[in-house]
């Protein structure tokens, strides 16, 4: 049988979203919308302290107040949990991990831990009756500062002994002592030290948890606003020990995500175990108060970094040292984060075998840490990128000139790196030089030749990040070789129904990707009908009981290929009723525009929609042929994929005031075949403004008693509309050849490029005036400290060196 697709073809075409009426006019269901009569309302009392024993906690207060159903305290539940709150990423057999119980019983560990809950009628009650709980703490020292955790001179974790949770190593090299060697023998080198600030996800819609159980045989349904709700499903069904079979999860609309919802939290814990224990549904909804020190954080790292090249500046090293922020506890991924860009930190170069990478990792008493949008992806480029500016000074060359010098050859592809893994697909110099055409690289660079003069106002400065994206995170066995405790699959289902309908049900959990109406376009495309004839299913694991979630910009390669492959698997079924009906050799039938033709005999043919009420009706199928027409696939791709992009970003800084304006941002990100381009520079644009966020915005900020100063969003500062610049968008096509789809993941791609551009901008803005670095946030305040710093060194106050 020859499949011949339809022109034009549905697949590349800027179709609107079609989740977005429902969004845009409130129809759309989120779950703190979900009205449940009867249902208690839980409240959490939260640590004041960041580290302290708990001496007592005596909630009877609390209990007499109206409308105040239970309150209890850690100990009192403590015999609800079968297990710890879950790591599912030991990365060392070694690696120490802290029990981690929904509420604290003996110690808090940050501001924030829960130490105590109330139900009651209402939330405002419930909250209320939290005042008047008395808990007696013996406070304990703090610890935020990273280097002060690794010294252990306050542990925080009695029975660990230590604050160090582990070290994981990679060193690659040709031969014992290659990177010793090679840094001992290079022209040029560079030692730089960066750090990685905390970053707080701020999701539009905060958390929010509705446990409803059955009235007898102890089933169970959650329904939160989480990305991973078979993950969830698994995960509480240990710690609660539930059998797994009794367990429902339904994420309804989901207001965004950022790596911060793909967790088990604590107070999806309770309002479980609370809901059977009391046999009411129990529901939870977060304020943005609890939102900034309950719901994990992201990055969190300091990079040291250093680089070995030769007279041209050609890499022949790479020598990389983290120490990595855990947060109090480990919860569902923390430990997995830094090293997701474990093997990224040679970016998109050539390296011969010469890769020092090690982590350490420590606990402080600082909320958690966990995956937030790109998770140690960005952290990698970001140093390799400020680290390959420095070296082009070191060289005294440019800095876009300088990575040409050292891009991987597109003729290389599939290019095996140093690290062993397989890049699939690339082309750097091509889209560099896309970015540079569409940035007026050369005439920005004569500007800054008359305008970045002594006594100038205002410096211009144009700063460029390449990146590779390691994405998918898959296949299951590389998994476990890291340790990670899932596997990398995704499944679907594709049913095609009597009348022709299709559905299609994804294991992937969309929370603003737009995966309904890319779905909707794949499907078509296969199989040869219009979007708006197939439904989507998803986010519930009663209707798709299969499903590892969306994360890591996985669902595309991973997700979209399985219900790409399940078409293929459909077709390949109606093809044999096609053939069993108009009395031919399946080999003889052709499949384009929805039909099945006798090659050669245009009028015999036999519609889909046909084919599908004959399989409903089973009265005319070949011997041996089940009814129905739909077909499962679960699909664990060959490798990662890998887009890859040039971003390129326009800064001018004013060196009286320190304050910096983007004027021009340019993204050119390579994600393989566009399903729906549309969506894709939604995507990219997206990733933009966070990646943004962190160079110039955002800092979860910890005074030294481990008090959060940035809890509201009075203090931290989320980019609005209008402080963000235009982006212009562009793409070179390179397909991924391990997939049939040609696609890669891009929904991290914008967060991955941004901070580096925009840092490498800012730096080349007062590289004239002796700036050498400037740490994230770059706020006014730090480059107007940076200027007048330089101009100090340089003996030149008042003026420039």
């Amino acid at each position: 049988m020859t499949t011949t697709e339809a022109a034009p073809g549905v697949i590349g075409q800027r179709l609107l979203r079609r989740e977005d009426p429902a969004l845009l006019t409130g129809e759309a269901k989120f779950t703190n919308d979900m009205h449940v009569p009867g249902a208690l309302h839980l409240a959490v009392l939260r640590s004041p302290y960041a580290h302290a024993r708990i001496v007592s906690v005596d909630v009877s207060a609390a209990l007499d107040l109206p409308g105040v159903r239970a309150a209890y305290t850690g100990a009192d539940l403590a015999d609800l949990w079968a297990a710890p709150m879950p790591c599912a990423w030991p990365v060392t057999d070694d690696m120490k991990n802290p029990a981690h119980l929904p509420l604290a019983t003996t110690k808090a560990c940050y501001v924030g831990d829960g130490v105590a809950c109330v139900l009651a009628d209402s939330d405002a009650v419930a909250r209320d009756a939290l005042e008047l709980i008395d808990v007696e703490y013996e406070p304990l020292a703090a610890v935020t500062d990273l280097e002060d955790a690794l010294a252990d001179t306050t542990v925080i974790h009695d029975e660990l002994g230590t604050n160090s949770s582990y070290t994981w190593n990679l060193l690659v090299e040709e031969h014992d002592g290659a990177v010793d060697e090679a840094f001992a023998a290079a022209t040029h080198t560079v030692s730089e030290r960066y750090v990685q600030q905390r970053l707080i996800p701020m999701a539009m819609e905060p958390r929010a948890v509705l446990a409803m159980p059955q009235p007898f045989g102890g089933d169970i349904t959650l329904y939160s606003s989480t990305q991973v709700p078979h993950i969830l499903k698994v995960m509480t069904a240990i710690t609660l020990g539930i059998p797994e079979h009794q367990v429902r999860v339904v994420c309804p609309s989901v207001g965004g995500g950022f790596g911060s919802k793909l967790n088990v939290y604590a107070e999806e814990l309770l309002c479980m175990a609370l809901s059977r224990k009391r046999g009411v549904p129990v529901r939870w909804n977060e304020e943005r108060g609890e939102n900034t020190m309950a719901t994990t954080h992201g990055r969190g790292q300091i990079q040291h970094i250093e680089l070995a090249a030769d007279e041209q500046g050609k890499l022949t090293a790479i020598r990389v040292r983290l120490l990595a922020d855990m947060g109090a506890y480990l919860q569902l991924v923390t430990p997995g984060v830094p090293l997701l860009g474990a093997f990224l930190y040679a970016g998109v170069y050539e390296l011969p075998k010469a890769y020092d990478f090690s982590c350490t990792s420590v606990f402080t008493t600082m909320t958690p840490t966990d995956a937030y949008r790109g998770a140690g992806r960005p952290e990698a480029t970001y140093a390799i990128e400020r680290a390959m500016d420095a070296l082009a000074a070191e060289v005294g060359v440019d800095p876009l000139e300088l990575r040409r010098r050292n891009f991987i050859p597109t003729a290389s592809y599939p290019y095996e790196a140093f690290s062993g893994l397989t890049y699939d697909s690339g082309d750097h110099d091509a889209a560099a030089t896309m970015a540079a055409e569409m940035i007026g690289y050369d005439e920005l660079r004569a500007r800054q030749a008359t305008q970045n003069v002594d006594g100038a106002a205002k410096r211009l400065g144009v700063g460029v990040s390449t990146y590779f994206e390691m994405c998918g995170l898959a296949p299951s066995r590389v998994l476990a070789s890291l340790n990670y405790g899932a596997g990398g699959w995704e499944a679907a289902t594709v049913r095609v129904l009597p009348t022709a309908k299709v559905q299609v049900v994804t294991g992937t959990s969309p929370h603003g990707q737009g995966h309904e109406t890319s779905w909707a376009m794949i499907a078509a495309e296969k199989l040869g009908i219009s979007p708006d004839d197939i439904d989507v299913l998803h986010s519930d694991t009663a209707i798709s009981p299969l499903g590892l979630d969306t994360y890591g910009s996985r669902s595309l390669p991973v997700g979209g290929v399985a219900i790409a492959m399940a078409c293929d698997k459909v077709i390949d079924k109606a093809a044999q009723i096609a053939a069993h009906q108009l009395e031919a050799n399946v080999d003889d039938l052709e499949y384009v525009g929805g039909a099945f033709t006798v090659k050669g005999s245009p009028d015999r043919s036999l519609p889909l929609a046909a084919i599908a009420f004959e399989a409903f009706t089973a009265h005319n199928l070949p011997d041996d042929l089940e009814p129905n027409l739909e077909a499962q696939v679960t699909y664990d791709p060959p490798n990662f994929s890998w887009p890859f992009g040039t971003h390129m970003c326009v800064v001018e800084v004013d060196v009286e005031t320190g304050e910096i304006e983007v004027l021009k941002y340019v993204a050119i990100d390579d994600c393989g075949k566009q399903i729906n381009p549309l969506i894709v520079d939604g995507q990219v644009h997206g990733g933009v403004v966070q990646g943004l966020a962190q160079a110039l915005y955002e800092e979860a900020v910890y005074d030294t008693d481990g008090n959060l100063t940035t809890a509201s969003l009075a203090e931290y500062l989320v980019p609005a509309a209008s402080d963000v610049p235009s982006i212009t968008t562009g793409h070179t096509v390179t397909p991924s050849p391990t997939n049939q789809l040609g696609v890669k993941g891009v929904g991290e791609a914008g967060t991955i490029a941004a901070a580096p551009a925009v840092i490498n901008a800012v730096v080349d803005a007062l590289s004239g005036l002796g700036v050498r670095d400037i740490s994230m946030p770059a706020s006014p305040l730090k480059v107007w400290n940076a200027i007048n710093s330089a101009r100090t060194a340089t003996d030149q106050p008042g003026g420039t060196p």
